[in-house]
């Protein structure tokens, strides 16, 4: 199991934070597998800068076919860690 700390904008962390959100789509720029853990980190781009806000996600299923998801991107499920 892997951590991979990544930056959120707020309208998306806030809906990852309610449970509406249950996905990720993202570089593929990391090896993201199953049952690895992704620590969402808020992050404004107004001010640059981070909120402080954070939460865990555990990755539960990742679909990178294509021609479903364009080269160089995956789309992970996520549940709460």
């Amino acid at each position: 199991m892997t951590t991979h700390e990544l930056k959120i904008h707020p309208k998306y962390f806030s809906a990852v934070v309610t449970g509406i959100k249950t996905f990720e789509v993202r570089k593929k720029d990391q090896d993201y597998k199953v049952g690895d853990v992704l620590l969402l980190k808020e992050f404004d781009p107004v001010t640059n800068k981070y909120t402080g806000g954070y939460v865990g996600r555990e990755v539960t299923y990742i679909f990178d076919e294509q021609p479903f998801v364009p080269e160089g991107y995956v789309i992970m499920a996520i549940e709460p860690a």
